[in-house]
């Protein structure tokens, strides 16, 4: 896994398990993707070192505003390649497994392609 991915995988972890549980640890980071502890507690001090992850005192993690722009730029891509390879007919758990991997080598170019073809596709029904 490159470097860039795996800072990816680790900020949008933290963005969704903020979102479903209001707190993070290291702990559910770890839980959650499947790593040992002290991997995800190198990653967590290399996140810091770069300013997207904040600790605090009771090792809550909050993800800085650079941090957090980032894991929603990739839960977005996450999500919206997910449903637009559901929505082609992929089984949704190989959809969302595929999308993992696609989120972090997509260009931007073709990422704003794929959602605007979808946003269409979503318009189009609307008015049907």
């Amino acid at each position: 896994m490159k470097v860039h991915e795996s800072r990816e995988n680790y900020l949008e972890a933290i963005l969704m398990l903020q979102k479903k549980h209001g707190y993070v640890r290291s702990v559910d980071v770890a839980n959650h993707l499947g790593f040992s502890r002290p991997s995800v507690s190198v990653a967590m001090g290399n996140l810091r070192r770069l300013g997207l992850v904040e600790m605090d005192e009771h090792g809550l993690l909050t993800l800085t505003p650079n941090g957090l722009r980032e894991a929603e730029q990739v839960l977005e891509r996450h999500l919206l390649i997910t449903g637009w390879l559901v929505g082609l007919g992929v089984r949704e758990e190989t959809a969302a497994e595929d999308a993992c991997r696609i989120e972090h080598v997509i260009s931007q170019e073709s990422f704003d392609c794929i959602r605007r073809h979808v946003e269409k596709r979503a318009a189009s029904r609307e008015r049907a």
